[in-house]
This record gives C-alpha cells, sequence and structure tokens, in this order.
C-alpha cells in the first residue's frame, strides 16, 4: 500500500530546499534564458504533481491539517512558478527583474 503520508512529507521537504534554491538560483547574472524555461517547467511539474496527491489525499479522506499541508505545499510551488516566470518576462524584456523587500 503506498504511504501517502510519507510521500507528502517527502514533497515538503522538496518543497523546503527549492525555496531555498530557486531565489539564489534566480538571482544569479549569468543564468541563461534556457535554464530559467526549464526551471519554469520543472517546478509546474511538480506543481502538477503535489495537486494530484492533494486529490488522492482528499479521495481518501485524509484528516483536514494533511490536507491543509498539501494545499500549502501547492501554494509553495505556484509562488515558485510565478517568481521564475517573472524573470523569464524580465529576461525577456531586456531589463533586470525588481527585487523584493
Amino acid at each position: 500500500m503506498t504511504d501517502w503520508l510519507d510521500i507528502l512529507k517527502e514533497q515538503a521537504k522538496t518543497g523546503a530546499e527549492m525555496a531555498r534554491e530557486v531565489p539564489a538560483t534566480l538571482a544569479n547574472p549569468d543564468i541563461s534564458r534556457d535554464q530559467v524555461k526549464k526551471l519554469f517547467a520543472a517546478l509546474e511539474q511538480q506543481a502538477e504533481f503535489v495537486e494530484k496527491l492533494r486529490q488522492v489525499l482528499e479521495a481518501n479522506d485524509f484528516e483536514p491539517e494533511v490536507l491543509v499541508a498539501a494545499e500549502k505545499l501547492e501554494d509553495r510551488y505556484a509562488e515558485l512558478a510565478a517568481s521564475v516566470a517573472e524573470r523569464l518576462k524580465a529576461m525577456r524584456g531586456g531589463s533586470a527583474p525588481t527585487r523584493r523587500q
């Protein structure tokens, strides 16, 4: 039997790593447009996987706090993908991305 909680925990660890690594990667002035596109695609793939995971958790009547954790993870990947999309847009426009404080 699949242990969905273990999968969620592993995905949460990966999400935390990505939350640290993505901003640092995007801050690299030498990053190429192709690298940014690949990063965006990878984040979109992770977001889709976590969405499916959340749906499985819902279908199997997991506790509300488990579902909330899955939703937060979904949101994290969506935010990371949005930040990558902003960088890609800035690269296409030929301007440097603005930093948030």
